[in-house]
């Protein structure tokens, strides 16, 4: 089943966004493995981040063995602090 995150940074910014993806996504054209959505945009207090995961297994691996660490060791220009997470058991997801 598929598994959705959504990460919102109050107040995060498109440039915040763009540090830290760079420094946790393969390239600006690519998606790490098992990620199958990803979706992203200023919200009304900050930036909201959408992806969705092949699995929660799939979330739980690119969380533990790249974001968090990478998060950790800071990124230059990247986010602040940590996100508040909603997590999504997909129940319908449409091409």
């Amino acid at each position: 089943m598929a598994y959705g995150v959504v990460h919102h940074f109050p107040g995060g910014t498109k440039e915040q966004y763009e540090a830290s993806i760079a420094a946790v996504h393969p390239s600006a054209d690519e998606l790490p493995e098992g990620q199958i959505f990803h979706a992203a945009g200023p919200s009304p207090d900050g930036w909201t981040i959408m992806a969705v995961h092949e699995s929660r297994a799939s979330w739980e691996k690119f969380r533990d063995e790249i974001l968090v660490p990478r998060m950790q060791a800071g990124i230059e220009g990247g986010f602040a602090t940590p996100p508040e997470e909603t997590p999504v058991d997909v129940y319908k997801m449409l091409p």
